[in-house]
């Protein structure tokens, strides 16, 4: 069988360089990455399903900053020491609570429908999740680290596309221990929106599975096993749509050195 990829055009500035894509899958491949080189590297990472999502969400309602976190012990730590902080997060996809912390409940679970600009504006926000910010902490040393979702795609591209960096490598947070089809989905559809870039093999795979699914990516969740939990709890199934909403926002985000992700300007 023969694939053959037709990149689609987006409106871009000026390309900086050829970018060389390389997709890692699984929490297996990403946990290697503490003894990789990466100063030469862009690294995007996707947690469709849901942090990322939640945390461009939280941003683009005007949250000061976002910490991703480790653990419960963390981000109650942080707390601790900022009273003003507000804690996120879920464990097994429900929101973190006293018996779980010790003390209180968080602020937030995990659900992009909770994060809205009166109750976020100007905060910093401490996140723990069960994949999503164990992707982000693999590749804290990396040249830049994006996080992305199907929500900024197009910025998303834009930003990495322009980057002087000519690695790319997207991470894909899994779930549990596993790859997830949303991430791979979404892999997919970064590397189709980056004009003559270089697709590694595994770059290549991602492309092909979102061009199968493209024309129906919730149909395809609904089959998935992430998918399949979350549209069966009736509290957190409105999370799905709107997790695979497309370009409905056009901001991006970056994590510093410090580990704190801000807003770009």
């Amino acid at each position: 069988m023969t694939l053959i990829f037709h990149a689609k055009a987006i409106p871009l500035g000026r390309l900086m360089s050829e970018k060389r894509v390389e997709v890692l899958f699984s929490p297996a491949e990403y946990a290697a990455l503490g003894a990789r080189d990466l100063s030469q590297t862009a690294c995007v990472v996707f947690d469709i399903l849901r942090a990322t999502t939640t945390m461009i969400t939280a941003l683009s309602n005007g949250a000061g900053e976002i910490i991703p976190v480790g653990e419960i012990e963390e981000a109650m730590a942080l707390r601790k020491s900022d009273s003003n902080l507000l804690l996120a997060g879920e464990r097994g996809g429900v929101k973190i609570r006293a018996e779980q912390t010790g003390s209180v409940d968080f602020d937030f679970g995990n659900s992009p429908r909770e994060f809205v600009s009166e109750k976020v504006r100007g905060r910093t926000i401490a996140i723990t999740t069960t994949n999503g910010t164990r992707a982000l902490r693999s590749c804290a040393h990396a040249g830049e680290v994006y996080i992305g979702a199907f929500l900024n795609m197009t910025a998303l591209a834009n930003v990495v596309a322009n980057s002087p960096l000519t690695n790319v490598l997207i991470i894909c947070a899994g779930t549990q221990d596993e790859a997830s089809l949303e991430d791979t989905l979404a892999a997919g559809a970064l590397c189709q929106s980056l004009p003559n870039a270089q697709l590694r093999d595994s770059a290549q795979i991602a492309h092909a599975t979102y061009a199968h699914f493209e024309s129906d990516l919730l149909g395809a969740i609904s089959k998935a096993r992430n998918g399949r939990k979350l549209l069966s709890i009736p509290d957190l199934a409105p999370d799905v749509p709107i997790c695979f909403q497309r370009n409905t926002l056009t901001i991006t985000a970056r994590m510093n050195r410090a580990g704190r992700i801000r807003a770009l300007a």
